[in-house]
């Protein structure tokens, strides 16, 4: 329970990754505001874990990043853990992606990332330990086909929390991305659905494709992800800094 009393906030914190790295840090002591654009999914979390506080908030909006955060640690104190996990993911070939398509990956991806580090950090001010972990992806690392957008924000966030950690070094505060391939989340189900109208193919080839990619020849699970993201809150993490983990059966 080293985390006991600390105030994470997670953004996309209401399903998929997001929800497993909320339910791992709470397990562990934290008070976890789970944020996203729904509240049925953030209430229905908080109401199955311990631990765990919805908050309604856009984070491709600046004032209601702003009015979020300033409700959240009004109830729950400085941030200590900030986790920017909420994203889309969506493919598209660069002749085919207009201006509103590209703005809108960037808006939520990278936009996001920005605005909800920029405020964590202002809260992060006045203490003696700080965690921030960016849940990038395997196409922040090397680029991933037929989606040059969604690669572009996330190799930007991994730019993002590089700059960070030089910034901050020799601070009690460390900024790390998590970079995982293919994981067993909602958004792989919407996947399936987008490869199989795009590519001609059935619901199992699409999926066949997506496990393919991850050397190990199955989807990652959402308990490894957020498993990493304890790692580095836990107590012998202080070293890791400005790194981008990947998390994907060996792809390298």
């Amino acid at each position: 329970m080293h985390l006991q009393g600390k105030h994470a906030l997670i953004t996309g914190g209401g399903t998929g990754i997001g929800l497993g790295i909320a339910r791992e840090l709470a397990a562990h002591g934290a008070r976890v505001t789970i944020c996203g654009r729904r509240a049925g999914p953030l209430e229905d979390a908080a109401k199955t874990t311990a631990g765990l506080f919805p908050l309604v908030m856009d984070v491709s909006d600046e004032v209601s990043v702003r009015d979020g955060f300033a409700k959240a640690v009004d109830a729950r104190g400085p941030i200590a853990i900030h986790v920017a996990n909420a994203g889309i993911a969506e493919g598209r070939s660069l002749r085919k992606t207009d201006l509103a398509f590209w703005r809108r990956m960037m808006g939520i991806n990278l936009d996001g990332a920005f605005l909800t580090i920029r405020e964590a950090l202002e809260t992060m001010s006045g203490l003696d330990w700080g965690r921030v972990i960016a849940v990038s992806s395997m196409a922040g690392l090397k680029g991933l086909r037929g989606a040059p957008a969604y690669s572009a924000s996330k190799h930007a966030m991994i730019g993002l929390i590089r700059s960070l950690a030089a910034d901050y070094a020799g601070r009690p505060l460390t900024f790390n991305a998590l970079c995982p391939g293919y994981v067993e989340t909602e958004i792989v189900d919407r996947n399936v659905v987008s490869i199989r109208d795009r590519a001609g193919v059935t619901d199992e080839e699409a999926l066949a494709m997506m496990v393919g990619a991850n050397p190990h020849k199955r989807l990652v699970t959402v308990a490894e992800v957020a498993e990493a993201a304890m790692f580095l809150c836990g107590p012998n993490s202080g070293s890791m800094n400005g790194q981008a983990i990947a998390i994907a059966g060996g792809e390298l």
